[in-house]
């Protein structure tokens, strides 16, 4: 049987799960320690010098600012995002690669959704200034600050994106 016709084998439900709850610890430890050593809106603090930087601010919406004020129903909807995606992985599980890109985004999710929640802000605290050059020069301002459930989302999504074009391209290889 030729390779594209197979499906990957699927991980046991438990590991998706256990990789988004990790995330999400991962996501909440982080943002407790620059609330605990980091200065609201201070200049930033070099970490990875020109491309990494540490600089504590909050976002009362989603990035550049988009719904500014909707913390609360922006972290209802993530929740929900974030949770369907964890029940569609326990129903329905994925190929390896499939659940572990959801797993991010679903941790993403709720990792945000808990400072909405809890908070009425999302806490952000990476700043990259390679990333602001990048924005500026395109005359869209600042690129946002970010966190890890920012990149949670962000990667996994492109990462999705990019399997589903390199899998489209690979049918239509095998097919011709």
């Amino acid at each position: 049987m030729p390779t594209l016709l197979r499906r990957p084998r699927a991980f046991p439900i438990w590991v998706p799960l256990l990789i988004a709850a990790s995330l999400v610890v991962a996501d909440q430890a982080l943002k407790a320690w620059a609330l605990a050593n980091l200065v609201p809106d201070a200049a930033p603090v070099p970490f990875i010098p020109g491309l990494l930087g540490w600089q504590l601010t909050f976002n009362t919406g989603a990035a550049w600012s988009l719904f500014s004020g909707s913390a609360v129903p922006l972290a209802v909807v993530r929740l929900l995002v974030g949770l369907g995606i964890l029940g569609y992985l326990v129903v329905k599980p994925q190929p390896r690669l499939l659940s572990v890109l959801l797993a991010m985004v679903a941790a993403g999710a709720v990792g945000n959704s808990i400072d909405g929640l809890s908070q009425g802000q999302v806490t952000d605290m990476f700043y990259s200034p390679l990333l602001s050059a990048v924005t500026q020069a395109l005359n869209a301002g600042h690129f946002p600050i970010f966190n890890i459930a920012d990149i949670c989302v962000v990667l996994g999504t492109l990462m999705l994106v990019v399997v589903s074009f390199a899998d489209e391209r690979r049918s239509k290889a095998g097919a011709a």
